[in-house]
């Protein structure tokens, strides 16, 4: 069965449940659902990326309370801490102490300064590069940065919509 067809006739239930492994964020789950049947992978992930666009502020702050912080190993066997190893796997592998340091310290400043952890696209990133972009980060005003976090969380959940896209 095409994947798309599989997409489409999933019970809403567990169609939710993968969608919330993808954005915690309930909003973007319900729109993505609320516009099957799809014709095309295409449509579903414009609808995907539309509905990410639409998120608003605290729609998007429910998205980040799934996401570790940068640098740390996701606990549990969750797909969302399976995806979140993988996509953190090669800045794991490139650090050394010294930028984990950093990095470490880089998030305490940027959660106090914003309120929330760092979130970034971190697939095939290494922590040097992750590093330089929350310390440039760092110098965003409130609006700047929340334009920034929002297209990061959607860049995250169409990567993760893909993989659930591809498992079917």
């Amino acid at each position: 069965m095409d994947p798309v067809e599989v997409f489409n006739a999933l019970p809403a239930a567990r169609l939710e449940r993968d969608l919330l492994a993808c954005c915690a964020a309930p909003a973007w789950g319900a729109a993505v659902i609320a516009g099957r049947p799809y014709d095309s992978r295409a449509g579903i992930l414009a609808a995907a990326d539309a509905a990410s666009r639409a998120l608003r502020w605290d729609e998007v702050r429910q998205g980040l309370e799934a996401h570790p912080r940068i640098g740390e190993r996701a606990a549990g066997d969750s797909p969302e801490a399976a995806w979140s190893r993988r996509e953190q796997s090669a800045a794991a592998r490139s650090a050394d102490e010294t930028t984990r340091a950093a990095l470490i310290e880089a998030n305490r400043a940027y959660e106090e300064r914003f309120g929330h952890v760092f979130l970034i696209f971190a697939s095939g990133r290494t922590q040097e590069e992750i590093l330089a972009a929350a310390r440039e980060r760092l110098g965003n005003d409130e609006a700047t940065e929340r334009a920034v976090v929002a297209d990061q969380l959607r860049r995250i959940a169409l990567l993760r919509l893909e993989q659930v896209l591809d498992a079917l």
